[in-house]
């Protein structure tokens, strides 16, 4: 077993949480079949389904990192209120996109 430093354990789990990319647009049909669902339909669950994934994954990888003192999770650029404020946010919104957006506003404005 590969034993790692807990910050280096919380930043691998941060890049498994953010390596699932969305799904691609459906391609624009130049005719359409009456027996065929629309395009919208389709993307809407494709998009569904990709916000629930990411949401899995943020739970699965993200929120083990709260069990890490404060110390650690500021080495990897996170604090304990900034996770528990992303696992809170409804499901239309990527917890893992408004964390990674937090993280740049605070250190806008450490700057």
């Amino acid at each position: 077993m590969k034993c790692e430093c807990p910050a280096q354990h919380a930043h691998n789990a941060w890049e498994k949480a953010r390596q699932l990319a969305p799904p691609p647009k459906p391609p624009a049909l130049h005719f359409y079949m009456p027996a065929m669902p629309s395009m919208r339909l389709i993307r809407t669950l494709d998009m569904g389904w990709w916000r629930y994934r990411r949401r899995w994954l943020f739970r699965r990888h993200i929120l083990p990192l709260l069990a890490y003192d404060d110390h650690v999770l500021l080495d990897i650029g996170h604090c304990r209120e900034d996770i528990l404020w992303a696992n809170q946010l409804p499901l239309k919104v990527d917890a893992i996109h408004a964390l990674e957006a937090r993280q740049k506003k605070r250190q806008v404005q450490q700057a």
